[in-house]
């Protein structure tokens, strides 16, 4: 995996999304459509490096976090700016939709 994607857990969730634009892919290894969505948050972290966070979490490592968000399907995104929650994807998205919502976020 990637150096520039974030991995988090219960610990350090919080305090990371506490400031700024974070983009969290919640999903597990061995979800299909998960594995599709890993080179496209690759390349939209190489993207936003400077102006967002891309991170993920695992959901069979953290069903406390996935329960908390309500997650139900995997892969499901959700984009966070200062803490809260301004936007969630379900599913597998493409790297044109992600950059879009990350730059609105961040205006």
């Amino acid at each position: 995996m990637s150096q520039s994607i974030l991995q988090l857990n219960d610990k350090s969730f919080d305090a990371t999304i506490k400031q700024g634009v974070l983009l969290v892919d919640f999903w597990a290894p061995w979800c299909g459509p998960c594995r599709m969505q890993l080179p496209i948050l690759e390349e939209v972290a190489g993207r936003v490096a400077g102006k967002a966070t891309i991170a993920k979490v695992n959901v069979d490592e953290a069903p406390e976090l996935a329960g908390r968000f309500g997650i139900q399907s995997i892969p499901t995104l959700l984009l966070f700016k200062d803490g809260k929650q301004v936007k969630q994807f379900v599913g597998t998205q493409s790297g044109r939709v992600l950059l879009s919502a990350i730059e609105a976020a961040a205006k």
